[in-house]
């Protein structure tokens, strides 16, 4: 018996198998590119991912497929899929980094119950209901990106708290704000009912079967956003485990047993579990890695010999604000560069600059959790994006934690397919915390003195070049 998790992230799809006990089986994965039609617009054609969801079975041994008894889900948060009844997309699947909504977010005033950023779900709904007449005419559904994947895979038209509640359009614990959406003028009914992120949300249909090569009719629980099913896949079980995630963006998480309070630039959300996780969101890890390197025609074995080959030029520092930023900012409006540049700068050096920007952006996110109350000494490390070793160093270093690796490369395709091993009956919420995987010190602080006075640097950059940024007129 086996179960598979399915994760739907912004930059790949993400196939993971685990037994009985939790160990992972076998793994696949498909890269697709976000559209950007216009600038500040990021979008995909939902059937890329349907397209990305059968290369990815394919590419799964057809033995451990057929063992399969459940899968669950988990999918990239925040952005939103426009559907007809039966789950045709009328439009292009609006994503996170998305910034077109920017003019309507004075339509959520200070106090919020969590920070809104424009590519959440509610503001990109809000600025389609302005613009879009036709689209809202031909909506049925308004889903999050792994609701509409497990609906046209036959399951049940549903959502979880852990992707309710990221909208800006519910409160902390997921409840859909009907007083809101008629305010904003969404119709209430595009919005899916809530089940528990590990209940069953229907079977397989018979030609989704045919066209992943599993067996119709297994069951498919109701999934949770891709964060929170990382949380999970890592072991995350009890009040104050803690959790780095390194992929297109950035997310420090620690879970808690009870309702987190609110806090500046912090996000508070529910857990896959029964349990709430504060976080600190950063958007521009992977996104403005990726871009560096293009921008300096790397590939990546090069790039990370030349930075951390190189050592750090003095008085050059890169913002990597490129889709603006959230915690603690909360400015979508911050844009990034180097500065410090000087005609001997070399490419080496500004890729070195590059990756401490990105550890400098997560160490302000792990400042404002730490402002928050909480003590977070070490940290469980999981994502694509952290597995160099110098990388790691700098990372421990410039947060100044120690690192411990999670021994799980698809943390949050493992979680969901958790998900599915509680929503068929195999496991209860109970048994998690023994399916923990191993986690590995890997880094720790070196205590470097001049990496701090590096970040200090870079805060007061930011904070000297931040009336520059100002939103578009609307």
């Amino acid at each position: 018996m086996s179960f598979l998790g399915i994760d739907l992230g912004t930059g790949s799809l993400k196939f993971a198998i685990i037994d009985d006990e939790g160990r992972e089986q076998c793994a696949s994965s498909v890269a697709y590119a976000i559209d950007t039609p216009q600038p500040g617009w990021a979008e995909i054609d939902p059937t890329v991912w349907w397209r990305a969801l059968c290369e990815a079975a394919a590419r799964l041994p057809e033995a451990r497929r057929s063992a399969v008894r459940a899968i669950g889900f988990s999918g990239q948060m925040h952005g939103v899929v426009l559907s007809d009844a039966q789950g045709n997309a009328v439009r292009p699947a609006m994503l996170w980094p998305d910034t077109r909504a920017l003019p309507v977010l004075d339509a959520w005033p200070a106090p919020q119950p969590n920070p809104v950023a424009p590519g959440m779900a509610g503001p990109l709904l809000r600025w389609v209901a302005l613009h879009e007449p036709r689209s809202v005419q031909a909506a049925r559904w308004a889903l999050q990106p792994k609701d509409w994947l497990r609906f046209k895979l036959g399951g049940a038209v549903a959502t979880d708290p852990s992707d309710a509640c990221a909208t800006a359009l519910a409160d902390p614990a997921g409840v859909w704000d009907r007083a809101l959406s008629e305010r904003l003028g969404l119709p209430h009914d595009w919005f899916a009912p809530l089940a528990p992120s590990y209940a069953a949300g229907g079977t397989l249909s018979g030609e989704a079967a045919r066209a992943l090569g599993l067996r119709a009719g297994i069951v498919l629980a109701t999934g949770a956003g891709d964060t929170p099913c990382a949380a999970l896949g890592s072991g995350l079980a009890s009040d104050g485990d803690a959790l780095l995630t390194t992929g297109t963006g950035g997310q420090i998480l620690v879970l808690a047993t009870q309702e987190p309070d609110a806090a500046p630039g912090l996000h508070r959300y529910r857990a896959a579990t029964d349990h709430w996780y504060r976080m600190a969101a950063m958007q521009n890890v992977g996104v403005a890695l990726e871009a560096v390197r293009g921008w300096l025609s790397y590939d990546w074995r090069d790039a990370y010999r030349d930075a951390f080959e190189s050592d750090a030029a003095p008085g050059l520092t890169f913002l990597p604000y490129l889709t603006g930023e959230r915690t603690p900012w909360l400015n979508p409006a911050a844009r990034g560069g180097w500065l410090g540049l000087a005609l001997g700068t070399s490419r080496g050096a500004m890729m070195r600059a590059a990756f401490e920007g990105v550890a400098f952006s997560l160490r302000a996110g792990l400042d404002a959790i730490r402002r928050s109350g909480a003590r977070v000494p070490a940290l469980r490390l999981a994502g694509g994006g952290s597995v160099d070793a110098r990388w790691r160093q700098l990372l421990a270093d410039a947060l100044e934690v120690e690192l411990h690796a999670v021994d799980c490369p698809n943390a949050a395709a493992r979680g969901a397919a958790m998900l599915g091993g509680i929503a068929c009956g195999h496991w209860q919420a109970g048994d998690l915390a023994t399916l923990a995987p191993v986690a590995t010190r890997v880094a720790g602080p070196l205590g470097n003195a001049e990496l701090a006075q590096r970040y200090a640097r870079f805060i007061d950059l930011y904070e000297r070049v931040e009336p520059w940024f100002a939103p578009p007129p609307a």
